[in-house]
């Protein structure tokens, strides 16, 4: 096979509990690994272990945290994060007041707030290898006296993701989404810039949730865990050939000016687009067809109109597909080419979700914690 005919290649992977991106398994309160998954802090280094102290005293705050590593989520590197109070992380390059929509990393995301109890606190921890960061003994703002939850979440240098609870009070189902979204799972999106015609030098940027990983919340008690392995992606081929030739979930193809190997939809889709990916794999596709055309006249014709009845037939098959499942790939390549008339997430004021500010230390640290100002 050469590197300059694309094929498109898919294979489905057997797995207990598979969401494309991310395999994941859920141990309960009995199971031993419950308890090793558990990461103590208070045996941890004291000079690496953070106590921030804004955001153990504040309400729907968020404070971005270096790590040491990059951690691979959904196949890209990160080196940085956003910590939240309401029980998740935000994985976004851009910091929003809408961070809960997508592009989070969430054990717990609800209505947490640190500053209702002197017992509450948000630590993070990191070892060079993992980072753990724990809302210890936070309370939900509109229902104190329900009590305190303790949980954590483990990002590994090898994207392995470990969420672990220790003490949760009532059923997470249970738990009210009215004045904040309640989620447990991982959420990625990709960002497109539109030009407004009727501005001119006014770009919108609109973003786009292309996956989600949604745990079943009943299963999350005290003394459970959940660990999620990543799967291939198509960013991970630095090649053409192993681009083309690789047998992994997603359809994965080789662009030639970014040198970069893609499903199409991952957080370089607007360079992909901008630079004819897709066109780039049509024409390579279409060459190697013209170059085997050896039939005759007739021959060609019959095969041309049978062509055009299967793209009649796939216009319906998709249709109906897209119709059934909007958040697939296929609806998202049309919610991306008709944003007028497809429903995204924009981020406008006066929006229903939850706004979040972002915050900077202001404590000095001391003997790896951070003092607080506020008390």
């Amino acid at each position: 096979m050469k590197c300059n005919q694309s094929v498109l290649l898919f294979c489905v992977q057997q797995e207990d509990t598979d969401h494309n991106y991310y395999t994941s398994k859920t141990y309960g309160p009995t199971d031993p690994m419950s308890k090793d998954l558990w990461v103590n802090v208070d045996q941890m280094d004291k000079d690496k272990v953070k106590i921030h102290g804004i955001l153990s005293n504040t309400h729907r705050q968020a404070a971005r945290v270096n790590l040491s590593f990059d951690f691979p989520f959904y196949g890209h590197f990160l080196r940085d994060l956003t910590v939240a109070t309401g029980g998740f992380i935000y994985t976004g390059d851009v910091v929003h007041r809408m961070l809960t929509a997508t592009q989070y990393i969430a054990p717990l995301m609800a209505n947490f707030d640190p500053s209702v109890s002197r017992n509450s606190t948000v630590i993070y921890f990191d070892n060079g290898t993992a980072l753990v960061v724990q809302w210890d003994h936070v309370h939900l703002q509109d229902n104190y006296n329900l009590g305190s939850f303790t949980f954590q979440a483990t990002l590994h240098s090898d994207g392995r993701i470990v969420f672990a609870y220790k003490e949760i009070p009532m059923e997470v189902a249970q738990i009210s989404s009215v004045n904040h979204p309640v989620k447990v799972g991982l959420s990625d999106a990709f960002v497109v810039v539109h030009r407004i015609q009727q501005i001119p030098n006014v770009r919108r940027r609109t973003i786009y949730e292309y996956h989600r990983v949604e745990l079943t919340k009943t299963k999350i008690t005290n003394s459970t865990a959940v660990e999620m392995m990543p799967l291939p992606t198509c960013l991970q081929f630095t090649s053409c050939d192993s681009c083309i030739s690789s047998q992994i979930n997603f359809n994965c193809s080789w662009c030639h000016l970014l040198h970069r190997c893609s499903s199409g939809f991952d957080r370089h889709r607007q360079d992909w687009v901008d630079n004819s990916c897709p066109d780039e794999v049509n024409i390579i596709l279409e060459s190697a067809a013209e170059r085997k055309d050896t039939h005759p006249l007739h021959t060609g014709l019959i095969l041309g109109i049978l062509v055009v009845l299967l793209i009649m037939a796939a216009a319906v098959l998709v249709t109906v597909y897209i119709y059934h499942h909007p958040t697939s790939a296929a609806s998202l390549f049309f919610i991306e080419r008709r944003p007028s008339r497809w429903p995204a997430m924009k981020f406008r004021r006066g929006s229903g979700h939850p706004a979040y500010a972002e915050v900077e230390p202001v404590g000095q640290e001391k003997e790896g914690f951070i003092e607080s100002e506020q008390c």
